[in-house]
């Protein structure tokens, strides 16, 4: 039996350009946090993290971690997230609070490339890579290391391409960012409902 895949949600940042901290903005009267808990959930992984900073978040049946180094950028919340990922875990989908629009059908694939043998698995998006990404446990010590700033998981797949395994997923939802009020409203005005994709 293959081992578990975890969930990780960064939900640390302040969301400065957006007036509030990401975690806490609302859609269809559900916080980004509860949502992309639900959409790790949903899409297959478990247990499920949530790394804090800016705010506290408090979800039923998840792990917490807070991230007393947030300010420093997304790279010291990966970390975090995959410092406290239960052994019994074999890989770990990470995605970002502040897309509300991928699909948990994008988590259940990247989780079907690696029990199909992939340790690197990104999700591609009319041919772009985008998140959530997952990686298998061997590669977390390398991506902890490169993980600096706001730059996450992107500078270990930038030096290991060969690792990658694309996973096309279009049709699940969309990474689109929520990163100011504009981008907000836009989104809202989709009404595209959680567990869609």
């Amino acid at each position: 039996m293959k081992p578990h895949v975890a969930g990780i949600l960064l939900a640390a940042g302040a969301g400065s350009r957006l007036g509030q901290p990401k975690a806490t903005v609302e859609i269809g009267g559900e916080p980004l946090a509860r949502r992309g808990a639900a959409l790790l959930r949903d899409g297959g992984a478990q247990p499920i993290v949530i790394v804090t900073g800016a705010i506290a978040v408090d979800l039923p049946g998840v792990l917490i971690v807070h991230n007393p180094g947030w300010r420093s950028g997304m790279g010291s919340s990966l970390a975090a997230g995959l410092a406290i990922v239960p052994d019994s875990c074999g890989a770990a989908v990470i995605a970002l609070v502040d897309q509300p629009l991928v699909g948990p059908e994008a988590v259940r694939r990247l989780i079907a490339a690696y029990r199909a043998g992939a340790k690197v698995a990104v999700a591609v998006y009319d041919g772009r890579p985008r998140n959530p990404v997952l990686l298998a446990r061997e590669h977390w010590p390398e991506v902890t290391a490169l993980a600096v700033g706001d730059a996450g998981a992107r500078p270990f797949l930038r030096a290991h391409p060969a690792l990658v395994t694309p996973v096309e997923c279009s049709d699940t939802g969309s990474p689109d960012d929520v990163d100011t009020r504009a981008d907000l409203e836009r989104i809202k005005g989709l009404d595209i409902p959680r567990g869609q994709g």
